[in-house]
């Protein structure tokens, strides 16, 4: 192995470091380290690619690191993937190679303000998906905008189980004590539950499906008990707050039944605010920007698909939702040669079971241990059906991308 190939190697191995770091699927992050390689005639490499961490090998070379989840910006991901594509269709000299490497790695994630207001439209947008009403909404972009403060400037400092408890905490809280003002007629887990999808793992939930789909299962299972951990540590701060509350008032919160506003529950409303809070979390998962229509389309699409389909079950339209996601995802990654993960992470969001979480975390507090348990398998048979439309979309594309050009897997 001559220098050069020794430096494209470690090169390479670079490129999959920031994929891996910033939300690309192992299965990318191995195709374009070969990729990338091959294209200056290294033939004997090998790579094992781990959830957190990468290991290069090649004739006279060795490397191995530890790669810490953190967190996501998919617009470097789009940048890897195209410079692989460029790469592998006219190899450039090792400096430049190494130059746009450097530069992507460097590159700034989206300002604190996009993300901040991202969140805040994304927090209004689903409370209004969940029935919230319209006043319930505008005190949720209040509390959103909070609560976006939080996780651009505090949560990246903290760890992932004591800043997703302390994010659920915030959350619950400041749609608890928005509810204390005086002359507001508010819904409190319209509110919450809204805030609350703020905290989903979309990136480790969404890769982890597609790593299991693509027999990666050790990555597959670590990225999916990571998104569990999410979810758990998330209800926990919720409930902290319904305890908190009550340790003031004498008593846990009494919540009826989810309410459904008549005038946002229409159609219309309902398809204007799955598109605006889907392009709101595209900002926060650092997606480019040319993709934010898209991204908004395709969670516009996908909650069309569930509304369409609710009354016939749940599971069932929420399955009828991840297929349309996917397969939307499929096909915009080869109109806008962009990694399939972009529009697929933003665009399943609005059918994550936010209500679930809330429902569950509330009934185990008020001690409800069978509404409870009720409302938390049905979150999980809910998560199961999206997994399964996520599986089955990607088992036919990976199967249709052998036939096809490499753009978008």
């Amino acid at each position: 192995m001559t220098t050069e190939q020794e430096q494209a190697l470690q090169l390479a191995t670079e490129a999959g470091h920031i994929l891996l770091e910033n939300g690309a699927e192992i299965g990318r992050v191995e195709e374009t380290m070969k990729q990338m390689s091959s294209a200056y005639g290294i033939e004997d490499e090998s790579f094992f690619v781990l959830s957190n961490g990468i290991i290069a090998t090649g004739q006279h070379y060795a490397r191995a690191e530890f790669i810490p989840i953190k967190g996501t910006q998919l617009d470097k991901v789009v940048e890897v993937n195209s410079l692989s594509r460029e790469v592998a269709a006219k190899p450039l000299p090792i400096e430049e190679l190494a130059k746009r490497i450097a530069d992507i790695r460097s590159k700034k994630g989206k300002p604190w303000w996009e993300q901040t207001l991202g969140i805040a439209l994304g927090v209004s947008a689903f409370c209004i998906i969940f029935g919230g009403s319209l006043s319930d909404a505008a005190v949720a972009f209040g509390c959103g905008l909070v609560l976006g403060l939080y996780i651009t400037l505090v949560m990246p400092h903290l760890s992932r189980i004591i800043g997703n408890l302390l994010g659920g905490l915030v959350g619950g809280g400041l749609c608890i004590l928005a509810t204390c003002v005086p002359g507001l007629s508010l819904h409190l887990p319209n509110m919450v539950i809204g805030t609350i999808i703020a905290l989903v793992p979309g990136v480790p939930f969404t890769n982890g499906i597609r790593d299991l789909a693509n027999e990666d299962y050790i990555a597959g299972t670590t990225r999916l008990t990571d998104a569990f951990l999410v979810f758990l540590c998330t209800a926990m701060g919720v409930a902290l707050s319904l305890v908190i509350e009550g340790m003031f008032s004498g008593g846990i919160i009494e919540l009826s039944s989810p309410v459904s506003d008549d005038t946002t529950s229409a159609w219309p409303i309902q398809l204007a605010v799955a598109f605006i809070g889907t392009l709101g979390f595209s900002a926060l998962f650092g997606a480019p920007r040319r993709t934010y229509l898209a991204c908004g389309l395709t969670g516009m699409a996908g909650w069309a698909a569930y509304l369409a389909l609710c009354k016939t079950g749940l599971p069932l339209a929420a399955f009828a939702g991840g297929v349309t996601v996917s397969v939307l995802s499929f096909l915009l990654a080869r109109l806008q040669r962009c990694p399939a993960t972009v529009f697929l992470v933003c665009g399943i969001i609005p059918l994550v079971p936010g209500g679930g979480i809330f429902w569950t975390a509330y009934h185990i507090v008020a001690n409800h241990l069978r509404q409870a348990a009720t409302t938390g398998f049905m979150a999980l048979k809910i998560t199961g059906a999206i997994a399964g439309a996520i599986i089955l979309v990607s088992a036919l594309t990976s199967h249709l991308k052998k036939k096809t050009s490499p753009y978008g897997k």
